[in-house]
């Protein structure tokens, strides 16, 4: 079984934005909370609309509905039900991103030798001899 995602809250914001209904014949009928477990399925795996599991139907009507909903904006609808009320359970920041300044951490200054303009200015070597790999 395919794990499902859309709790009943979340249904029950969308289901009014959603085409037709269970009791509806032809194309808009059928399952409209499955097919947003569809959807959000590919959305959530990256893969392909033909390995979509056959708990959701038939691929292709599911891609056929898919591109339905989309030409009628019904997905544009269905976000800005749920966008009025974010849930920020996984709101998070991470460190790799956002970096406080070393004299935030207290860092201490740099020796003044340490500075790239002392660098440059040592005794030794300069930096346009070439050197023989033994030397290296």
């Amino acid at each position: 079984m395919t794990r499902m995602i859309l709790t009943d809250a979340q249904w029950a914001k969308m289901e009014p934005h959603c085409l037709g209904k269970k009791s509806d014949p032809g194309r808009t009928g059928g399952d409209g909370r499955l097919f947003l477990e569809a959807v959000l399925w590919i959305t959530r795996t990256g893969a392909p609309w033909r390995d979509l599991p056959e708990v959701f139907g038939k691929w292709n009507t599911v891609f056929i509905q898919f591109r339905y909903w989309v030409q009628r904006d019904v997905f544009k609808r269905i976000f800005g039900s749920v966008s009025g009320d974010p849930d920020m359970e996984y709101a998070m920041i991470d460190g790799t991103i956002v970096r406080v300044h070393r004299h935030g951490r207290g860092a201490k200054e740099p020796a003044p030798d340490l500075i790239r303009g002392a660098q440059s200015q040592a005794i030794g070597a300069s930096r346009g001899v070439l050197r023989p790999r033994s030397w290296r």
